[in-house]
């Protein structure tokens, strides 16, 4: 199995988890050989890395973390007919699979997947309520906003309020102040963390009872205003509060801890081993394999799409409790 990620340079750290994880995961595993590349995040180093796990024999490779990497390395690949398992977002990069063929899937969510979750998940549950959507402006919070906006006119719902506001600011009493004229007891916020405290805190303060809501942006941390109990977020889970307990033992076992990239890097590798040794076993290209098959992994149950993106959206809703964000059934 090769493994392509930064391993030295600006995101050093990033790739160092995804190794990490892989290495963890492939311990003791007689049967299986891991063989590292470091491309940088750049498309020279993609490119080169692509050609040393080629040159090495590898029958599948994990990582590119960055998008001019994969994107240089995968006409390569696809020459040599090694598949790539991949967390990078970028909608693209499969969007393009019936022309380029490239033998490349997805572990993890596309760009788009948060704001195509952001309409269908608050569409259903504020089908009955006054909800008002505002953003700040910026090419994510507008993205979530105008999204949200068309689905809700394509579900035959209105808005009550819908605007852009500025960020940074020290209150947001204004924009506040004309949310409740609206009658809005729900709203989207296209923007950061430290927006959302703000309005969140202005609205207490003008003993307006309201419900603010936002994506994964949220997940950030506090600024000089914290985020109050009670904001909703669309987001992806955190792997390590879904991880077995088992996996999350080995990872302590290795001194590893359980963060950013390195469960997914953990997931990526028996998903990869474990789609070579059913190949080997069927007499199937291992593309076959990926293509057909559900793997049960460290982050849960992965299945691919014709495109080769996750089957489904991993998107969820969550409510902070004044500590974390907590799913909601």
């Amino acid at each position: 199995m090769g493994l392509s990620a930064p391993l030295s340079g600006n995101f050093a750290t990033l790739g160092t988890q995804w190794a990490e994880g892989a290495r963890t995961a492939i311990k003791g595993d007689a049967t299986a050989r891991l063989v590292e590349a470091d491309d940088a995040c750049t498309e020279e180093g993609g490119a080169e890395a692509a050609h040393a796990l080629v040159e090495a024999g590898a029958a599948i490779v994990i990582g590119f973390l960055c998008t001019p990497a994969v994107e240089a390395a995968m006409p390569i690949l696809k020459e040599a007919g090694v598949p790539v398992v991949t967390p990078v977002r970028t909608g693209g990069l499969t969007d393009q699979k019936a022309r380029t063929d490239w033998p490349v899937y997805r572990l993890g969510p596309r760009t788009d997947d948060e704001r195509e979750a952001v309409a269908d998940i608050l569409i259903r549950r504020w089908r009955n309520e006054f909800f008002a959507i505002v953003d700040d402006g910026t090419i994510y919070g507008r993205e979530l906003a105008e999204n949200l906006r068309a689905a809700a006119e394509l579900a035959e719902l209105q808005p009550v309020f819908i605007d852009t506001f500025r960020p940074q600011m020290d209150n947001q009493i204004g924009l506040v102040g004309r949310l409740r004229r609206a009658g809005a007891t729900h709203v989207f916020v296209g923007g950061d963390r430290s927006d959302v405290a703000i309005m969140a805190r202005d609205a207490e303060e003008l003993g307006y009872e309201v419900t603010f809501a936002g994506g994964e942006a949220l997940r950030a941390e506090d600024d000089l205003v914290p985020l109050p109990a009670g904001v909703l977020m669309v987001g992806p889970p955190q792997w390590h509060e879904i991880a077995a307990p088992e996996i999350l033992q080995a990872l302590r076992e290795a001194g590893v801890e359980s963060e950013g990239y390195v469960l997914p890097g953990y997931a990526a590798t028996q998903l990869a081993t474990g789609a070579v040794r059913v190949a080997a076993e069927d007499g199937k290209p291992v593309v076959e394999i990926l293509d057909d098959f559900a793997f049960d992994t460290a982050i849960g149950i992965v299945r691919f799409d014709e495109n080769g993106d996750l089957a489904r959206n991993i998107y969820r809703l969550f409510r902070y409790d004044g500590e974390e964000f907590v799913e909601v059934e």
